[in-house]
């Protein structure tokens, strides 16, 4: 922990340089408070003191409701009160005329700066977030059935009128057998790994009525007549995903599913089919985002600048997309229907529980997830802004939503005057609404990672690994130098040169450019002076830590190898040579040191 409170103090020090205040009695409160609650304090505590001044900030006041558990000062902590005070004002809990925006940054940054870092939950939390995706699914059962068919109808009208063309264009291809499956690098529930995953001979009854085993499992007839299918699993026999938990906070960790490898295998290519659908859009394009957030990001600048958008963010929202819900969002397009209920597990096996059978349409971890739910969320939006515009939606008039429309996974942004109708209408379909972390009162926005006050970027850096102490944290390292730059890059150079001192005491940390591949310092400076130049390219180079991953040895012959050739969906050949001798995720991070390109 020592050099993790170096850095907290670090932080806080140069945060109250920033803001010309003392941060003495602070720093007090913090060093005998983690001595008391533990690492708690930094991951749990303060976080909670930053969600209270985002309140506080969205309501435009603080009141007795918000730092509870902390000595006052009128309505403002004692704790942090120099950073405090310059946003709100003690006496009467107001936002001040003029709020610094450093105060709110430096709020931000040393409240948040352990917020997420990457360590494993106690048992009991771990249990906990068990027990929550179990009750959670007892609660989409209660929402399905609360919902008045009236309500679906609509929903069905809308997602018709909305994303027909997208699903009629899938429908299509699934009827004339033109999606292409692919397999991802990551587990499955039946584990197998890498290249093993071309070798599959297992498929599902339900899949081989809509995706028949013989066109997508055999690259030609005669291995399939050489090998045939050895397994076609019956609904009943059908592998369960795997519930499992990944970090995300201290407080509650992430829980994702693996799927088994056949139904990765078909979703993997509806998914691309379905992606590629929307962004041929030209008005959907711009009202759902896979890839980019910076259109998320744009908006929640003019949000906060204006007032005129909102930023909402919805809690457990993969696990509260209903299946029901996802059948009325496909009703009018048979095949694309068929396609997602061939290729969702029904099953999961949850620790501690067993195997239950699923109401949701698919946990986190289903490569269809990310685009059913967001194709789910903007229906249910702009139902909400039809009814409180009082105006029917048709294709024409999306093209005014533009700018004012988005959704990126669970991060939505609507129109301010249609937040409320939107809430209720998302509530309606059994969806929560996490309102510590939704604004759309006062200045503060936030969404895909970057958060804004009154037009000014208050986005801030955090710890993801805890920080190395030998040359053997290899994760760490890596990680540090990631922090290191970006607070270089934010204005927090004293913080940037304790970390140059930290890792310069393991490895070689020369400066170098950002687009070199060494493990280096980046600077607003350039590169140091040329320790030794590249012969061939005469380009600078440094001694330098590179990061270096191998896969893991998978072989791949015979029928699998030829499969996998033809469902390369590219006119590009195979740049990696030893793409049938090594496959899959890497199970190891390695640094190598060398002589790296400065630039």
């Amino acid at each position: 922990m020592k050099s993790h409170m170096l850095l907290l103090r670090t932080v806080l020090e140069e945060s109250g340089t920033r803001c010309c205040t003392s941060t003495s009695r602070d720093w007090k409160t913090i060093t005998t408070r983690t001595e008391n609650e533990g690492l708690s304090f930094l991951t749990i505590a303060l976080p909670k003191f930053c969600d209270d001044l985002q309140k506080g900030l969205s309501r435009g006041s603080v009141d007795s409701s918000l730092f509870v558990g902390y000595a006052k000062k009128g309505y403002l902590p004692r704790f942090l009160l120099g950073f405090t005070s310059r946003v709100f004002n003690s006496s009467t809990g107001l936002l001040v005329n003029e709020p610094c925006y450093d105060a709110i940054h430096s709020l931000r940054q040393i409240c948040l700066l352990f917020g997420k870092v990457n360590l494993p939950c106690s048992d009991t939390r771990t249990n906990a977030a068990f027990a929550q995706y179990v009750d959670c699914e007892k609660q989409v059962r209660l929402a399905d059935q609360r919902i008045e068919p009236f309500l679906l109808k609509r929903f069905s009208s809308m997602a018709l009128r909305v994303l027909g063309d997208v699903m009629s264009s899938v429908d299509r291809e699934i009827y004339e057998g033109e999606i292409v499956p692919k397999h991802g690098p990551g587990a499955t529930a039946d584990r197998l790994t890498g290249n093993g995953k071309y070798n599959l001979n297992t498929w599902t009854r339900r899949l081989d009525e809509v995706f028949p085993s013989e066109e997508f499992l055999f690259p030609s007839w005669n291995p399939l007549v050489d090998s045939p299918l050895e397994v076609l699993l019956e609904p009943e026999a059908e592998i369960p995903v795997k519930v499992i938990t990944v970090p995300k906070t201290l407080k509650t960790p992430r829980i994702i599913a693996i799927e088994p490898a056949c139904m990765m295998y078909a979703q993997q290519g509806i998914m691309r089919s379905l992606v590629q659908a929307i962004e041929r859009d030209d008005i959907l394009s711009k009202l759902i985002g896979f890839d980019d957030q910076n259109p998320n990001r744009e908006m929640a600048y003019i949000g906060s600048r204006d007032g005129s958008l909102a930023t909402l963010d919805l809690r457990e929202a993969s696990d509260r997309v209903s299946n029901q819900l996802v059948r009325r969002l496909s009703y009018h397009f048979p095949w694309f229907s068929k396609g997602l209920d061939a290729s969702r597990s029904r099953k999961a096996d949850v620790p501690g529980y067993g195997v239950i059978r699923l109401a949701k349409f698919a946990s986190m971890g289903s490569a269809l997830c990310f685009p059913i739910e967001a194709m789910v969320f903007l229906t249910i939006v702009l139902m909400g802004i039809e009814r409180g515009s009082n105006s029917q939606i048709t294709r024409e008039r999306l093209k005014s939503f533009i700018g004012k429309v988005r959704i990126f996974g669970d991060d939505i942004i609507v129109p301010e005057e249609y937040v409320q109708h939107v809430v209720e209408e998302l509530e309606t379909f059994g969806l929560l609404v996490n309102f510590d972390k939704s604004f759309w009162t006062g200045k503060f926005r936030e969404s895909c990672g970057k958060e804004y006050f009154n037009g000014e970027d208050v986005s801030i850096v955090r710890v993801r690994e805890m920080l190395p102490s030998q040359r053997g944290h290899v994760r760490e390292i890596i990680s540090a130098v990631s922090l290191r730059n970006q607070f270089y890059f934010s204005g927090y150079w004293e913080t940037a040169a304790m970390l140059d001192k930290l890792l310069g005491g393991i490895i070689p940390f020369p400066m170098v450019l950002p687009e070199s591949p060494a493990l280096g310092r980046h600077s607003f400076l350039g590169y140091d002076d040329t320790q030794k130049e590249c012969s061939n390219l005469q380009k600078p180079l440094v001694r330098a830590y590179v990061e270096r991953s191998t896969k893991p040895l998978s072989y791949l012959d015979g029928r699998g190898a030829l499969l996998k050739y033809f469902l390369n969906s590219s006119d590009l050949p195979v740049t990696d040579r030893n793409h049938l001798e090594r496959a899959g995720r890497p199970k190891t991070v390695n640094i190598k040191l060398g002589w790296v390109s400065a630039t």
